[in-house]
């Protein structure tokens, strides 16, 4: 075997051992990106779920102030009437005490 043959199959061995590992550190860096991607996707999904849970509940809180506000405005009304009478039986006294 001559020089030039050797040194052929050498640049043919390095050529295709650069092609392998330039390969395979493509291949790692294609999963390490996919690995983060999934991370970010994961972390993205689970403050989603955890602003609907919020919001869930700033709901359920509404429909409890809503049903607390209508029993207030019950009360409120019955004690108007209330008043309404009160007022009626203090003008009959006043007006017989005249």
């Amino acid at each position: 075997m001559t020089f030039e043959g050797l040194v052929a199959i050498i640049s043919v061995v390095s050529v295709l051992s650069g092609i392998a590992l330039g390969w395979m550190g493509r291949a790692r860096t294609v999963r390490q990106d996919i690995v983060q991607q999934a991370s970010t996707d994961t972390n993205l999904k689970v403050d989603v779920e955890y602003i609907k849970r919020g919001v869930d509940d700033i709901r359920a809180e509404q429909r409890s102030q809503g049903k607390e506000i209508e029993k207030l405005a019950e009360r409120v009304t019955r004690v108007e009437e209330s008043a309404k009478q009160a007022h009626k039986r203090i003008d009959r006294i006043e007006a017989s005490a005249e």
